[in-house]
């Protein structure tokens, strides 16, 4: 619950935002300081801690500046600076900032100047006209500690730059901790848009797991258009980072051993002094300061065996000296300055519930700046590992992996069926408008509305059988009992005739006839609440991990299958809407998810720099293996589903060997582009007569654009992205490459080594493709395609071991007709529990055109 905010003067204006505590009228940040000290130094011997916080006061700032002005060595500043003095207005754009709207500016951390005035500059250029307080469009407040710095931070800010934010940018302070930062903002969340700043590497100094909490805790509203911009060091050559905290002239030590000085003021109750030095508890003589390697940690060590001797807190006189003894060389943590690499990055902003919006680098590619933000959804996904390519050491392996922090379990969660809901009404209801509701974006699927009843329907069908066989017979489907009729099932008819049509329910005639939108959400709401009550009622909570449940196989098959049914139909309908995006009363972009700003990012080298070419050789004999055993006649009711068990559809099963040709084949390491398919078109198909791909889009001036859910977008922003079109389309190309398209094998080995790394575009990182990350095989780093399926020129057929599923019959054998071909991999709009899993396969009519599938050349070698 967000607390008051207490005016603490004036002139500049602060406001008290610290904790108030139910033991004592008030609460101060010297006695929380004074509590983790002590908590620290009562830790056994040589693993004792002092709070990064006591290097930054007031003095503490000073000698910071220093560093970061005369210390060439410390790279940060710089590289951050150069960012913000090239990119600030950018940054602000991605902020969707517009001045003639409310807005809030949070810094934890009262910041430098010479960094903070580039941002609060390109803020004040967003409003036209300035306007008298209270009417100021825009407050920025700068969060510290130390009220002094606060007051002097504010002060310098209107003695520089004031004059060009009076009546755009109202500044202010706020008194407090990161903690009392979290709690910012109306209670009810209907305050203005809130930007977090988080500058420098600050978060570098949580311990990984504990910066994931941090992350978590901040006020950022999900779907609301607060963002976060966060300041973060990479992974840079040790050399580098030892001399950046260890710089010659020696202000790195000055600025470390001033801790020592606010540790003695702390405990010894002294407030705020600054001038005094420190000698009385911590000896000048007695303690040095190290840097050591290792992301980089930061020490006291002491320079003889001596005892420290605490006073008693200055309001308990009456307590006892606390004698703590340290060892000759022993060790005293003071930072840790945690390294991300982007993979790492990555996995902390997933484990947050983040979304990346943009991402710069300085000129150097030594540090970046992540602008984030809170979606309406995130998806979890499965650390990857380093490419099985290699085992060079110098892969370097993070302290405190974040990989425990996601494993998918055989059965989604109750809270992975949330999101999946959240994702559902995302697309459905917030991106197709009351006018489209009747409206078949492609001739070869049902009209929108239909695919809203199915997904319910499908789910209650399901649960009443199962719960049927499971000797419930009173289970009854959810009213009104008629929509199974309607709702059932779909349609995917054959492309070359479309009244060739595999089973499937039927549908009204007459618009009139289905039933209206709101009668179809509440029964989608009614079966949400059955299935929940299945969970609560049939589930057995897993020993030793609360809220996990298991189930009966039998039942577990259904509640998996039916969850991963509704996500290959939001991949679908997407691919269906993209048709019409961009058009007037046509599909909308996704709510609550910042819009890409096409113009800045098609400046970008990835974007716009051509991607080299290069190849990887498959072995000739490779054996690959191919699925995994999941045995759905071994389903029963009497078996508890095992937690590790794996379920997959029927074309998945049993599990088997692929063996690659007698001659060893070169693959591309990355896939066919929209810039490179547009070349080959422009030669050797339009004056042929070729359609134009369905994927791609003409302006009114005939130039070629390539569609996306925000409307179409011109060549030159998506010529890197992965083309995605039909087979025979892919296929064409690849010869006038004089190449070929690979088989499921050879395509399933490349995806093996080379292929997933955590940067890959799937569950809904971004609403598009971006340009694919070729795998870096020296240092063991993985790709990823840019967000798209891959096709393989193997059928998709039976095989051995083949069985048809029992609870879906025609899931894969209705396309048995050899007209179909394998898929693999995932778009950017499929589940990372789906594309994550590498037994999945997909099939797509080779002649297709709307589907979200690319490919990559291979050549006989």
């Amino acid at each position: 619950m967000a607390r008051s905010l207490i005016p603490v003067t004036s002139d500049p204006t602060i406001i008290d935002v610290r904790e108030q505590q139910a033991s004592q009228s008030t609460y101060t940040a010297i006695a929380a300081l004074r509590t983790q000290i002590l908590a620290g130094l009562s830790k056994p011997s040589h693993q004792r801690t002092l709070p990064t916080l006591l290097l930054y006061d007031e003095r503490g700032l000073r000698l910071y500046d220093g560093l970061t002005t005369h210390a060439p060595e410390y790279y940060l500043f710089a590289a951050e600076e150069q960012i913000l003095t090239d990119h600030a207005k950018e940054m602000v754009e991605f902020m969707g900032v517009q001045g003639d709207e409310k807005a809030v500016i949070v810094e934890l951390g009262a910041g430098s100047l010479r960094k903070t005035s580039h941002i609060l500059l390109a803020l004040a250029g967003t409003v036209a006209e300035p306007t008298s307080p209270p009417e100021v469009p825009i407050t920025y407040y700068a969060l510290d500690l130390e009220r002094k710095e606060l007051q002097r931070t504010l002060g310098v800010v209107s003695s520089t730059i004031g004059s060009k934010l009076v009546g755009r940018i109202a500044t202010k302070g706020l008194w407090g901790t990161y903690d009392d930062a979290s709690q910012f903002g109306d209670a009810s969340g209907k305050h203005p848009r809130l930007h977090m700043l988080f500058l420098g590497s600050s978060l570098g100094s949580f311990p990984r797991l504990d910066a994931v909490e941090f992350l978590k805790s901040l006020p950022l509203r999900p779907g609301s258009g607060d963002t976060l911009l966060l300041g973060l060091d990479h992974r840079n050559d040790r050399n580098t980072i030892e001399l950046s905290y260890n710089d010659p002239a020696g202000w790195t030590a000055k600025f470390e051993l001033n801790g020592l000085r606010v540790a003695e003021r702390v405990l010894q109750g002294r407030g705020e002094e600054v001038d005094r030095d420190y000698g009385e508890i911590f000896s000048k003589d007695g303690w040095t300061f190290e840097g050591r390697w290792n992301e980089l940690e930061g020490y006291f060590r002491s320079t003889r065996k001596q005892v420290v001797i605490v006073p008693p807190d200055v309001d308990r006189p009456q307590d006892t000296e606390t004698h703590v003894e340290f060892d000759e060389g022993e060790l005293v943590n003071i930072k840790y300055s945690y390294k991300y690499s982007d993979a790492e990055a990555l996995a902390l902003f997933s484990a947050a519930n983040l979304r990346v919006i943009n991402r710069w680098k300085d000129n150097k590619g030594m540090y970046s700046m992540w602008l984030l933000e809170r979606p309406p959804f995130t998806f979890p996904r499965i650390r990857s590992p380093p490419s099985s390519a290699t085992t060079s050491a110098s892969v370097i392996a993070p302290s405190q992996p974040l990989t425990h922090l996601t494993s998918f379990s055989p059965v989604p969660t109750l809270a992975e069926w949330s999101t999946l809901w959240s994702a559902w009404d995302t697309i459905t209801v917030g991106m197709i408008p009351p006018s489209m509701l009747h409206i078949k974006p492609i001739h070869l699927r049902h009209k929108c509305l239909f695919y809203l009843g199915h997904i319910p329907t499908f789910l209650d069908i399901h649960l009443t059988r199962v719960l049927r066989r499971m000797g419930k017979n009173e289970e009854r489907h959810t009213e009104p009992e008629h929509f199974k009729d309607i709702f059932e099932r779909g349609i995917d008819p054959d492309v070359d005739d479309p009244s060739s049509i595999h089973p499937h329910s039927e549908v009204p005639d007459k618009d009139e006839d289905w039933p209206a939108l709101e009668e179809v959400l509440a029964f989608r709401d009614r079966v949400r609440a059955r299935l929940t009550r299945v969970y609560e009622e049939h589930g057995i909570e897993r020993k030793g991990e609360p809220g996990v449940r298991d189930f009966p196989r039998a039942l577990a098959r259904v509640l998996w299958m039916t969850w991963e049914h509704e996500a290959w139909h939001a991949e679908t309908i997407l691919w269906m809407l993209i048709q019409k995006a961009g058009d007037i009363d046509g599909t909308l972009p996704p709510p609550g998810f910042a819009k890409p700003q096409w113009e800045t990012l098609k400046k970008l080298p990835e974007w716009s720099q051509p991607i080299p070419a290069s190849t990887i050789t498959l072995e000739a004999g490779l054996e690959v293996s191919l699925g995994h055993d999941d045995i759905e006649a071994e389903d029963s009711f009497e078996q508890v589903n095992s937690p590790t068990h794996e379920f997959g559809w029927d074309n998945e099963s049993p599990k088997r060997t692929g063996k690659l040709g007698e001659k060893a084949v070169k693959i591309e390491t990355k896939p066919v582009l929209n810039g490179e398919f547009y070349e080959f078109w422009m030669k050797e198909r339009k004056d042929g007569g070729f359609a134009l791909p369905a994927n791609w889009a003409l302006d009114s001036e005939g130039n070629v654009q390539v569609r996306t859910l925000y409307g179409p977008v011109p060549m030159s922003v998506a010529a890197n992205w992965p083309f995605v079109s039909a087979y025979d389309d892919l296929d064409a190309f690849a010869k006038w490459k004089g190449g070929r398209l690979p088989n499921e094998v050879e395509l399933r080995a490349y995806m093996d080594m080379y292929e997933g790394s955590e940067e890959s575009n799937i569950g809904f990182r971004n609403w598009h493709p971006v340009p694919p990350q070729l795998p870096d095989v020296e240092q063991g780093s993985r790709g990823h395609n840019g967000g798209v399926w891959e096709w393989a020129s193997t059928l998709f057929d039976a095989y051995e071991g083949f069985e048809k599923s029992v609870l879906y019959p025609g899931f894969s054998s209705d396309f048995f007709d050899g007209k179909h071909h394998v898929v693999l991999g995932g778009s950017y709009a499929l589940t990372p529990r789906q594309a994550q899993r590498r037994t999945v396969r997909n099939w797509f009519q080779h002649n297709y055109p709307y589907g979200w599938t690319g490919a990559r050349v291979v050549y006989d070698a």
